[in-house]
């Protein structure tokens, strides 16, 4: 999936990568897409919540190992 925007949030944990995603989402366009890689077990509850209580869409979730990758349009 194409994106805009990337942001390497492994190794932090709640609720960093959330809070770090929101700031880098303010930065971004309407319709643009975030692409975020995480570590952290408790991102695969707090970034869809995160997404549905801002108004973005999740728009695709993918594992690479350990790490869970989120790509997350702007509303």
């Amino acid at each position: 999936m194409d994106y805009d925007a990337e942001l390497d949030a492994t190794g932090l944990l709640c609720p960093l990568p959330v809070l770090k995603a929101r700031k880098r989402l303010s930065a971004l366009a309407s319709g643009q897409v975030l692409r975020m890689r995480a570590t952290d077990p408790a991102a695969i509850i707090d970034v869809p919540h995160y997404c549905f209580e801002a108004g973005h869409t999740l728009a695709l979730t993918q594992d690479e190992g350990d790490v869970q990758v989120y790509f997350i349009r702007k509303a």
